[in-house]
């Protein structure tokens, strides 16, 4: 991880055309502004790992067929 340290209004580049300038900086936060082409996607950390988890559900989501079928059986923990 690279750690650059910026006042406010100081900022740097991220490769050619994508900029980022610090705004406001209070007590525990820091305000930050990124200037970057519309193509770039950018996702808060708790939001990009609730769409990677939500991502992974999917993909390892059993079909209706197999959860009808374990219902029907009385599958694990469940009585017929």
């Amino acid at each position: 991880m690279l750690v650059i340290t910026r006042k406010k209004d100081e900022g740097f580049f991220v490769g050619e055309d994508i900029k980022i300038t610090v705004v406001e900086i209070s007590k525990d936060r820091v305000k930050i502004g990124i200037d970057a082409p519309n193509n770039v996607k950018i996702v808060r950390n708790e939001l990009h790992d609730t769409e990677r988890f939500n991502m992974q559900a999917a993909v390892n989501k059993p079909s209706a067929d197999i959860l009808a079928k374990i219902m029907s059986d009385g599958g694990p923990g469940l009585k017929k």
